[in-house]
């Protein structure tokens, strides 16, 4: 699932070299931690926040096929 926001996010922005992704297990799940160039933020969010809940709704239907729980976490 981290290769795929990844690569999600490297399409998405202008800066796809600065595009970092994190995996992280918690207790609730896995945290996907996201990181891009501040210029890019609003590309991965979105008009209202479509984007970002694209990408939410990605992770939920994979994590649903693999019997897991994703959250992603965008961050500057």
């Amino acid at each position: 699932m981290k290769e795929l926001v990844a690569e999600i996010a490297k399409a998405l922005v202008d800066t796809p070299s600065a595009v970092l992704v994190k995996q992280v297990e918690a207790e609730r799940g896995t945290m996907i931690e996201l990181r891009v160039a501040p210029e890019d933020i609003g590309k991965i969010i979105g008009k209202q926040g479509r984007t970002a809940r694209s990408i939410r709704t990605l992770l939920g239907a994979g994590g649903a096929k693999q019997n897991k729980r994703y959250d992603l976490s965008i961050q500057e």
